[in-house]
């Protein structure tokens, strides 16, 4: 099961995706505002395959909603309101907090 792609892959290509001058017209274009059905079209479909059980089906729409929350981190970064990295700290903060008796807080 081991793939040879990474997070930083990921963010790299969403990088390019944006990339101004070389980037994808539609992507370019994007707001956080404008995906917000998509995200929700894409949590609807992950939870149909979940109910199917069909794992191919779950794998690609777990990827179309990490693929939202990796675009909605990347355009608050271009905003310099934050980065995938504060997403990263405060989930984890919170799994934390939650797992008192795992983790001795």
């Amino acid at each position: 099961m081991s793939h040879t792609y990474s997070m930083q892959d990921l963010l790299a290509l969403m990088q390019q995706l944006r990339d101004p001058e070389n980037g994808c017209p539609w992507d370019k274009k994007q707001t956080n505002d404008s995906l917000l059905p998509y995200l929700l079209e894409e949590s609807y479909e992950l939870v149909e395959a979940v109910q199917s059980g069909d794992i191919e089906d779950i794998k690609g729409e777990l990827g179309d909603v990490l693929l939202q929350v990796v675009f909605h981190a990347h355009l608050y970064d271009e905003q310099a309101q934050f980065d995938i990295g504060d997403v990263i700290y405060h989930l984890q903060e919170k799994l934390i907090r939650r797992h008192p008796h795992v983790f001795d807080t």
